[in-house]
């Protein structure tokens, strides 16, 4: 089974915005960074990698966003 229990907090993400100011003065947010912390048994890293090297082509919000809006992420895995 692939599955990873995400629930009761073992997924979360922590969101970081880097916002500039335009040539007219106008604050325009540039990059967006996220940082997941999983807690899952070590011996799924490898899925847990594999997830995180494609899930932003699956995202909505990273797809509405990405022309427009440079976006990174990381993991943690804590292992259990």
């Amino acid at each position: 089974m692939r599955e990873i229990e995400a629930s009761d907090g073992r997924l979360t993400a922590e969101v970081l915005g880097e916002v500039e100011t335009s040539e007219d003065d106008v604050l325009i947010i540039r990059r967006i960074h996220v940082r997941h912390r999983i807690s899952a048994p070590e011996e799924k890293r490898g899925i847990i990698e594999r997830v995180h090297a494609i899930y932003a082509q699956k995202c909505p919000v990273c797809r509405s966003l990405q022309a427009a809006i440079e976006i990174t992420s990381s993991y943690k895995l804590i292992a259990m």
